[in-house]
């Protein structure tokens, strides 16, 4: 089929290359002209594990290119994506400007029937309100179908999720672009897709996030009661877990939630519930538990030290989760705004995020590696559980440091064994 996808930003590209997997002829478009010329000279302007070479595999079978000109998008498409940022406002309402403008731009060079998918992450109406301003710029009177297909794609595992989906959501008000639709989506053989209105398609989205943002919250909250009660956080999970109507799934205790899903879409959706008419009080609990977990945390490396001005204290991990560079709300970016501002000297370390982080704290010292950021600490805080830090060698961890002094926020390490190995050690939930 011919795809066309507006935004080549992280939901665009990994959607491009994984429609280009599946055999379809893709465009992708994106009006910031100089990330088009990286595309084209093949280079990629996000980190994605897989999706480099995905990319290039793709461009050499001829399956997918680039543009600059959402009519070239257009006129490709038997159905064209809409994969533009939706940026919080101040109030947690979404900016909707990328979006309209580039239904504007649809209508405009529109002179064929075309099926118009929303995958950006929307509040629930925006179909109709799509479909009111393509017919509005359309003077042509072009005949065309909105389409919610929400994306599921978590930073670090996308390729995987778009490719072996546990679900595929397809929201129409009408029944002529589901069978293209079904098409679309038929080499992944996916034994779950959801057709239904488009307004619940656009609520499932929101509403999922929220729950697993909710689930973090409530276990970083029975982390709490653990360790007043002496117990450990670990072992109330799994047994949580087991039981299917539950999971185990996103009950780890920690840091809290960041990214830019979470923070984003939990705030939207409240939003939402409000212009509803419905006080979602629930949620915005959720949110005051995610900032108070992280002041917990802070208060353990407070009270350690009394007071931090002076203390070299290095950090492990700055993105908001492993396997993405992606610092949007990440805890480690909190942290070290709170350290810098109480006059700790700070020393910091990631596999992939350290650029990122130097746009926002170009005052802290960033390691070559993790010992070498540790040299000299009086204390490592472990704020984002790459599988480097989880196989570090604690001896040579040790004698890099002034003081052995530990703070797991992720609870990555075993207790015994890393207190056998010389170090306090101070976690989360366990005791």
């Amino acid at each position: 089929m011919k795809v066309s996808i507006v935004g080549s930003g992280y939901v665009g590209l990994v959607s491009g290359a994984c429609f280009a997997e599946m055999g379809h002829d893709v465009v992708c478009v994106d009006n910031d002209k100089s990330k088009i010329a990286v595309l084209r000279s093949g280079g990629i302007p996000i980190y994605e594990p897989g999706l480099d070479p995905l990319l290039k595999k793709q461009i050499a079978a001829g399956r997918i290119r680039f543009t600059h000109a959402t009519e070239e998008g257009v006129d490709h498409a038997e159905v064209i994506f809409i994969a533009v940022p939706t940026p919080p406002r101040e109030d947690g309402s979404v900016d909707m400007t990328y979006i309209e403008s580039v239904a504007r731009a649809i209508g405009s060079a529109m002179k064929k029937y075309l099926i118009v998918v929303d995958k950006s992450t929307v509040p629930v109406k925006t179909g109709e309100k799509v479909a009111e301003t393509i017919k509005r710029y359309n003077p042509s009177g072009v005949d065309f179908d909105v389409v919610s297909n929400p994306e599921f794609l978590r930073e670090g595992s996308a390729i995987k999720d778009l490719l072996e989906p546990d679900r595929i959501v397809i929201g129409v008000n009408s029944p002529r672009p589901v069978e293209k639709m079904k098409e679309l989506y038929a080499p992944l053989r996916c034994k779950n897709v959801v057709v239904t209105d488009i307004n619940s398609a656009e609520l499932i989205k929101h509403a999922s996030n929220s729950f697993l943002a909710l689930k973090i919250s409530y276990i970083n909250e029975v982390a709490r009661i653990c360790e007043a009660a002496g117990a450990n956080v670990n072992e109330v999970a799994n047994g949580m877990g087991f039981d299917h109507r539950i999971g185990r799934a996103f009950l780890s205790a920690g840091l809290g939630y960041g990214g830019s899903c979470f923070p984003k879409d939990l705030a939207a959706f409240i939003k939402i519930s409000e212009e509803a008419g419905v006080d979602f009080r629930l949620l915005r609990e959720v949110q005051s538990i995610n900032q108070n977990t992280l002041d917990h945390f802070l208060k353990k490396v407070r009270d350690h030290f009394w007071v931090l001005k002076d203390k070299v204290i290095a950090l492990w991990g700055l993105s908001f989760k492993p396997n993405t560079d992606d610092v949007r709300h990440a805890a480690a970016l909190e942290i070290i705004r709170v350290l810098l501002k109480e006059g700790a000297k700070v020393r910091a370390y990631d596999p992939v995020a350290m650029e990122k982080a130097k746009a926002v704290f170009g005052q802290v010292d960033y390691g070559k590696d993790p010992y070498e950021t540790a040299r000299g600490a009086e204390a490592l805080l472990l704020v984002t559980e790459w599988d480097e830090f989880r196989n570090a060698d604690l001896e040579k961890l040790k004698l890099c440091m002034a003081r052995p002094v530990l703070f797991d926020g992720r609870n990555l390490f075993d207790p015994e064994k890393i207190r056998a190995a010389g170090f306090t050690y101070f976690s989360m939930g366990r005791g």
